[in-house]
């Protein structure tokens, strides 16, 4: 169901970046104010990061050993900083930390080994081609910093994680509501492996975590 709610919100995202505000390019209301190049826009939003990874945990050699990873999903509070470069450009930086069990399953085998906070800071580069539209969409594209810390062991189990670089994908929109107000819809996929290393490296896996981040939230024009 998690999944189904993730991939619903990021089409209705990629639906707004692609063209869904063009009625409100007719809108002519001065009710809401537009941003412009040196503007910022910080926007508070709940996110929801949903991960699919279910790659194979191997022993030190390599051989199967017939467990796979599952990593839970996270709602968390967060913060978006936008700037605009020019009125079409932004750069924008996200701000947040959510927390995941990690979790070994297989056959008849279904145990906790690990849960740990991730701080995944993304940066993007986001183009605006209606920004003067009351629904104003934007596409972005960007790198990722993984950061796995206050990891807590369990049931008997050692797990480390590397962090790393990845990459970012993002589409929303900002809906103006009055004022310098705004509705902030986002949606990013990002891409991001991982070496988990179990047991002092008795068991391994390179886990593609590739999470989608959804979020939803209000913003600010300063």
């Amino acid at each position: 169901m998690k999944r189904n709610i993730t991939l619903a919100a990021a089409a209705l995202a990629m639906t707004l970046a692609s063209g869904a505000a063009g009625g409100a390019m007719a809108q002519t209301s001065n009710d809401w104010q537009i941003a412009r190049k040196g503007d910022w826009i910080v926007t508070g939003r709940v996110t929801q990061v949903s991960s699919d990874a279910d790659d194979a945990i191997t022993n030190a050699a390599g051989a199967p050993s017939g467990l796979d990873v599952a990593v839970g999903d996270d709602v968390m509070p967060t913060l978006g900083f936008t700037y605009f470069l020019t009125d079409h450009i932004s750069v924008e930086a996200i701000l947040g930390a959510t927390q995941h069990e990690i979790r070994a399953q297989g056959p008849g085998v279904d145990v906790a080994v690990h849960e740990t906070w991730v701080l995944p800071p993304v940066v993007t580069l986001q183009y605006r081609p209606m920004p003067e539209a009351r629904v104003s969409p934007y596409v972005g594209a960007g790198v990722n910093y993984m950061l796995f810390f206050d990891g807590e062991d369990q049931n008997g189990f050692t797990v480390d994680l590397e962090d790393g670089f990845g990459y970012a994908l993002q589409a929303g929109a900002d809906v103006a509501l009055t004022g310098p107000w705004t509705l902030n819809l986002d949606v990013k996929k990002v891409w991001f492996d991982t070496e988990a290393s179990i047991n002092g490296g008795a068991l391994k896996s390179d886990v593609a975590l590739d999470p989608w981040v959804v979020s939803l939230g209000v913003g600010r024009k300063f």
